[in-house]
């Protein structure tokens, strides 16, 4: 559905003086996802202009520790613990959980994986429809899961399209790596082990994030989410979202050769985010890769991923020499706008997919940063 002009420069207009809340708004009455309110409202509150040090983390204070029950997505009972925390990031307080398998304190430092949830949901709800937790009991990982502020999205997006979250070192990529590393000193993580992996504009913010932050991650999921860079404005994301957008040039050279292991999922379904983004996800991963030197042999397997009464699934490999993965694409036929085999638990998932949370796994533990 196309957006009338006059709402387009509304949006823009609002967007550019800071106001997200209500250029939000107005997208969403423009394409009919809410009804227009029955008397004229005044504007939301603008929120501060982030302010952040140019440098590779942002400034955070200890977590505030709040007990929170599991809720993991199988049925049987989970083997550790799963709690709520908050994380000041240059004055911004952050919810976020953390799932911290039975004894991890003792033996070798676990890899940790860093949860991102999609528009509308929040830490809770990605837990229960990944099962994220069940596999980090089964393959000892720890897992965080950041929340976004309402105050900062009124849809609770990660925003991956605005210039104040695409640079290194500000805004919420910075919010981000702070707290992955924060996790790694206080829960005996392994700072060389440390995966990243979002859902929609969770995924979008993943790659951005993996790219910013190559000395932090060793390796990205995406799930229907889009290049870094595609957008730098909400009309520009919308309109990436709907036709699928390569990653500005710009952000790609403000990283360097950031590029690092990348397995993306994406739903031929889909029509929240165009399927063709996978695509540019992929290009922009491989681009910086080879940057690196890398030499890559695409390997494409013929025959898919059929679960029993599930959606079938091609998986396409780009390998270094020796075999080891390096760029992963699973394209699920007719999956939609979800996170492929997740549980019905949770919001935005997609039961009859190949399961993308044991697919992440195991690409992610075979990436050490720095090799």
């Amino acid at each position: 559905m196309a957006i009338p002009m006059d709402k387009m420069l509304r949006a823009t207009a609002l967007t550019r003086s800071g106001n997200l809340h209500e250029a939000t708004l107005v997208i969403q009455r423009a394409l009919g996802l809410i009804a227009a309110p029955p008397t004229p409202r005044a504007p939301a509150t603008v929120e501060p202009a982030l302010r952040l040090p140019a440098a590779p983390m942002a400034r955070h204070a200890e977590s505030e520790d709040v007990a929170f029950r599991d809720v993991g997505t199988a049925p049987r009972a989970s083997a550790g613990t799963f709690s709520k925390h908050y994380f000041v990031s240059d004055g911004e307080r952050y919810a976020y959980r953390l799932y911290i398998p039975a004894g991890a304190s003792t033996g070798q430092p676990l890899p940790v994986m860093v949860m991102l949830h999609g528009c509308k949901q929040d830490s809770e709800d990605f837990a229960r429809g990944t099962g994220m937790n069940h596999l980090a009991d089964e393959h000892r990982f720890l897992v965080v899961y950041p929340e976004q502020r309402q105050k900062a999205n009124a849809m609770r997006c990660w925003n991956w399209f605005e210039p104040a979250h695409q640079a290194r070192g500000k805004g919420e990529p910075a919010m981000i790596a702070s707290l992955a590393a924060r996790v790694v000193a206080a829960h005996h993580g392994d700072g060389a082990r440390v995966y990243l992996a979002g859902l929609s504009a969770g995924g979008a913010m993943a790659a951005l994030a993996g790219q910013l932050y190559p000395d932090v991650f060793a390796a990205v999921g995406v799930h229907s989410g889009l290049a870094p860079g595609a957008a730098a404005d909400m009309p520009g994301a919308f309109s990436a979202m709907r036709k699928g957008r390569p990653g500005a040039p710009a952000a790609a050279s403000a990283a360097g050769t950031g590029a690092v292991p990348t397995i993306v999922f994406h739903g031929t379904a889909d029509t929240t985010v165009h399927p063709r983004n996978a695509d540019h996800v992929l290009q922009a991963s491989l681009a910086g890769l080879r940057a690196r030197g890398l030499v890559l042999s695409e390997v494409h397997d013929p025959e898919g991923t059929h679960p029993p009464g599930g959606r079938p699934a091609q998986r396409t490999v780009w390998a270094t020499p020796d075999g080891t993965p390096v760029v992963e694409h699973w394209t699920v036929a007719a999956g939609p706008h979800a996170w492929s085999g997740g549980s019905a638990a949770g919001s935005f998932t997609d039961p009859q997919g190949p399961s993308a949370s044991h697919a992440m796994v195991a690409f992610f533990l075979r990436h050490r940063r720095g090799t």
